[in-house]
């Protein structure tokens, strides 16, 4: 473990492109590790993500990267899921399959659930069974995972804003707390 990880620790990256919102020049860096499993992270993305997008990534204040943590075989098969859809699609279907958690997670590993919520971003089951054997991009997906290991991600969800490592659930008021200060008095006197 990378003991107070500088933002250029957090920000490396491996085989398999980032994927974010917002500008890639924003003056502060949200980086979330996530399971599609986790119902914490569920909550983050139902109570808290939709204010978070509107009051600062469309606003152009902060890039935002969402990290695969998969936990347990069936968030795993999710995670390959997620990866294979177009990569505009991939937001998307993130949120489908956060919201739609009861319907596939479980303790055994079951394929169909999970392209029950892929097909609804025009996902083929060929595609995804094909995904389930692309070897690169599940090789690509334990990087991404033991990178985060390395960063002290231990469990989901972690964020790191601006490099600094926060393992809870954020609040909007967390949020505020952390960004508001990189983003200066004029930033914050015109939000």
């Amino acid at each position: 473990v990378i003991e107070n990880p500088t933002l250029a620790d957090v920000m490396v990256t491996g085989p398999l492109p980032e994927m974010s919102l917002g500008r890639p020049d924003a003056p502060v860096t949200i980086v979330q590790y996530a399971s599609l499993t986790c119902p914490h992270c569920r909550s983050f993305h139902a109570d808290t993500f939709p204010e978070f997008k509107r009051t600062y990534i469309d606003t152009g204040k902060v890039r935002y990267i969402l990290r695969e943590f998969p936990i347990g075989k069936q968030s795993g098969n999710a995670t390959v899921a997620l990866r294979c859809a177009a990569p505009n699609k991939y937001f998307d279907l993130y949120g489908k399959f956060m919201a739609q958690q009861a319907s596939w997670v479980s303790q055994e590993v079951r394929i169909d659930p999970i392209f029950a919520v892929a097909k609804q971003v025009g996902m083929t089951r060929p595609q995804l069974d094909a995904c389930l054997q692309n070897q690169a991009m599940i090789e690509g997906l334990k990087w991404v995972k033991e990178r985060g290991r390395k960063l002290g991600v231990i469990g989901t969800p972690n964020f790191f804003i601006q490099g600094k490592l926060v393992k809870s659930t954020l609040t909007m008021k967390d949020i505020r707390d952390r960004v508001e200060p990189y983003l200066g008095a004029s930033a914050t006197a015109s939000a």
